[in-house]
């Protein structure tokens, strides 16, 4: 079996207005930012990444009403679409950062 799993957190950065698929599921496009210091290979290095998310049904209305610049720990998967150049990360589950 394969593990395609991404735990992230990450401050919201832009939240685009919740949409409806054409199968009339919510759905909300976000951008998250990272930041944080990770030892690797024995020396602390600086990281930060800005990632394209989507999330769909309840999670995605929920989303929607989130601050800008708040804090939280996503959970979900990454895909690429067919003929796009990046990935998504699809959040299936979201909830406040313990940090």
């Amino acid at each position: 079996m394969h593990a395609n799993v991404l735990v992230l957190s990450a401050c919201v950065a832009n939240i685009e207005s919740l949409r409806y698929t054409p199968a009339g599921i919510p759905a909300v496009n976000v951008l998250l930012e990272h930041e944080s210091d990770i030892e690797e290979f024995g020396q602390m290095r600086q990281v930060k990444a800005s990632i394209k998310a989507v999330a769909f049904g309840a999670v995605a209305e929920r989303l929607s009403t989130r601050t800008l610049g708040s804090r939280w720990k996503f959970t979900g998967f990454v895909s690429q679409s067919r003929g796009a150049k990046h990935i998504v990360f699809h959040i299936q589950e979201f909830s406040p950062c313990s940090i």
